[in-house]
């Protein structure tokens, strides 16, 4: 029997023991379920800035876990061999809610601030983010999550009273640019908005040479996140050549700093990225 997921506006029908679109999501005895629960493939303590959130708890550090899968298909991605595979073909490490949470306490001495979610797309593992935010913030750490804000409102809202810091992928302003990735412009925008409202939240725009570098775009960009507050760091980040997009040359600085002076003209905080 088929059952659907109801976490991102994919809506995936899955049949039993089948994965769905993002291959962390499966159907167990009817049950839409987390396949990829506290499998991880990536722990770290990181500076904070290495989010990049740059305006939360500067100077602090955040143990950073991620496992994998992402319900996105960006032939750019940064970090697909995670992103892009499931778990019968890449090494994990058990890592329970209990133990992770633990290991967050533990590190508190070394500047730890509480436990980022990122790496690959987090919100796919919705359940085991879920359980460690419950936890993480019982015992007073911060939660903070990298994702790619493809996720329907509903989850979201009942996450978010958990979530401390948010840094957001928006990828571009474009309909046809979502399209082509498998997403939509509009539940990202309404990820940030909603948000906003209800954590700290910075956003990260990759700036890939002839796809989503006009000054344009740019201008209709930083305006829109203005509109939710001007005080909403944006992150404008450097290309390099990566997956499926080795052909591209990686993008000029001098298209960095000017999009970010673009940036400027609307918003408060704008850092260049990978410069």
């Amino acid at each position: 029997m088929k059952a659907v997921c109801e976490i991102c506006p994919h809506h995936c029908s899955i049949d039993e023991g089948q994965l769905g679109f993002c291959r962390a999501r499966t159907n167990k005895n009817g049950e839409i379920v987390c396949e990829n629960y506290g499998k991880m493939t990536s722990i770290a303590l990181d500076p904070i800035e290495k989010k990049p959130l740059k305006r939360f708890f500067p100077g602090s550090f955040i143990l950073s876990v991620g496992s994998y899968g992402c319900n996105l298909k960006c032939p750019f991605c940064q970090n697909y061999e995670i992103s892009m595979t499931c778990g019968g073909k890449i090494s994990t490490e058990k890592v329970m809610p209990e133990l992770l949470v633990g290991m967050a306490e533990s590190l508190v001495s070394r500047g730890n601030i509480g436990i980022a979610y990122t790496y690959n797309e987090p919100l796919i593992s919705y359940e085991y983010v879920m359980d460690c935010a419950r936890l993480a913030k019982r015992k007073s750490l911060k939660n903070v999550v990298v994702t790619n804000g493809y996720i329907c409102e509903k989850p979201l809202e009942e996450l978010l009273p958990y979530i401390d810091a948010m840094n957001i992928d928006l990828k571009s302003f474009s309909n046809e640019f979502y399209k082509n990735i498998k997403g939509d412009l509009e539940t990202v925008k309404n990820t940030i908005t909603l948000a906003a409202k209800n954590c700290h939240v910075e956003v990260t725009t990759l700036i890939i040479p002839g796809e989503n570098d006009s000054g344009e775009e740019m201008e209709e960009l930083s305006a829109w996140l203005a509109s939710i507050s001007p005080e909403i760091p944006l992150h404008v980040t450097r290309f390099f050549p990566r997956y499926l997009m080795t052909e591209k040359k990686p993008t000029p600085v001098d298209k960095i700093l000017k999009l970010a002076d673009v940036a400027r003209k609307n918003l408060r905080y704008v850092y260049e990225g990978n410069i």
